[in-house]
C-alpha cells in the first residue's frame, strides 16, 4: 500500500499505477495552534510505503506521522520513500556550533521504517546517516525525455566538474551530444566568472543539467554567459525543481527556452516522473 505524504500525491499516485498497489486514503489537516496531522484511513497493510519529499519542516513531521500511523495500523514492513530529502545539504559542520542537520532528520526518520529509498541526494554521503543505510537512486536519465527530437548540436552542461556525471546520464538518454562543465573563477570577493570549460556553445542547442535548483541565481547567471556566447537554445533541467522565492522568473529573465523537472518536487515545471525509477527498487 502507497502512503503519500501532501507534497508527493501526484508521485504516490505513478507509483501506486506503476506497481499495482492500492494508494492509501490519507487526510492532512492544521489545529489552531499551527501543529499538523496526517492521519490514513481504516487500512492493514502488510507493507506500508510512504512517499514524502521533505522540503519543509511540516513535511518532515508529516513524514514520522504517517510512518507510525502505518506501523499502528499493523504494517509488517515500512518502506520510506524520499524523492526529495530535505536537510541533505548540510552534510556536515560548516562553522562551529552548527548541526549536522541532515544526520539528525535521518535519525528521525530511521527510527520507524525498515528501508529508506531517496532520489539523488545532494550529497549521497547523507545516505549513510539512516539505519540502515539510505539507498540513493539515480533519475536523471528522465530528464532527457520532454527534450525535443531534433536537438542542434545538443549539448550537455553540468553546473560543475563534480555533476559531470549527471550531464552525461541525460546525453546518454538523449542518444547524442556532447557533454561539458561550468568552470567558475572568482575574481573578487562579490564577483565570480562563471563559462563552459571548453565546448564551442556558439549556434548550437545547450541544455543544462543540474541535481536541484533553489534559487536560479547561479543558473540564470549562466544562461547569460550562455546567451552572451550566442547559444541557440537554453534549456534547463534538474531533477529536484525546488525554484524558492523568484527563481522562476530569474530564469525567465535570463532567457531560458524551457524548465524540465521531475515529480520529486511538484511544481509547475514538473514535467517527467521519477515513478518508474523508484518502483524498480522496490
Amino acid at each position: 500500500m502507497i502512503l503519500p505524504g501532501s507534497g508527493s500525491q501526484a508521485l504516490a499516485a505513478e507509483l501506486a499505477a506503476e506497481l499495482g498497489e492500492e494508494l492509501a486514503p490519507v487526510e492532512f489537516e492544521r489545529f489552531p495552534d499551527g501543529e499538523v496531522m496526517a492521519r490514513i484511513g481504516d487500512v492493514s497493510p502488510e507493507r506500508a510505503v510512504v512517499v514524502a519529499s521533505t522540503a519543509t519542516s511540516d513535511a518532515h513531521l508529516e513524514l514520522l506521522q504517517l510512518q507510525d500511523a502505518a506501523r499502528e495500523a499493523g504494517a509488517d514492513e515500512i518502506v520510506t520513500v524520499l524523492p526529495y530529502m530535505g536537510y541533505a545539504r548540510q552534510d556536515k559542520v560548516f562553522n562551529p556550533g552548527e548541526p549536522v542537520s541532515s544526520r539528525a532528520v535521518a535519525r528521525a526518520i530511521s527510527a520507524n521504517t525498515d528501508r529508506v529509498i531517496t532520489v539523488n541526494p545532494h550529497e549521497e554521503a547523507v545516505c549513510e546517516f539512516f539505519d540502515p543505510a539510505a539507498e540513493a537512486v539515480d533519475a536523471a536519465a528522465v530528464l532527457a525525455e520532454p527534450l525535443p527530437e531534433t536537438l542542434t548540436e545538443p549539448l550537455f552542461l553540468a553546473p560543475d566538474d563534480g555533476a559531470i556525471e549527471l550531464a552525461e546520464t541525460v546525453c546518454a538518454a538523449y542518444g547524442e551530444g556532447e557533454t561539458d562543465y561550468f568552470e567558475k573563477k572568482r575574481l573578487s570577493g562579490s564577483e565570480v566568472e562563471i563559462s563552459p570549460s571548453d565546448a564551442n556553445v556558439t549556434g548550437r542547442d545547450v541544455v543544462v543539467v543540474d541535481d536541484i535548483i533553489a534559487t536560479g541565481s547561479t543558473m540564470s547567471e549562466s544562461i547569460a554567459v550562455l546567451n552572451d556566447r550566442d547559444a541557440a537554445r537554453v534549456f534547463v533541467t534538474c531533477v529536484h525543481p525546488l525554484l524558492a522565492q523568484n527563481a522562476v522568473t530569474k530564469l525567465a529573465r535570463a532567457g531560458v527556452e524551457t524548465v524540465i523537472g521531475t515529480d520529486t518536487l511538484e511544481r509547475p515545471v514538473s514535467e517527467v516522473s521519477v515513478a518508474k525509477v523508484v518502483a524498480a527498487q522496490l
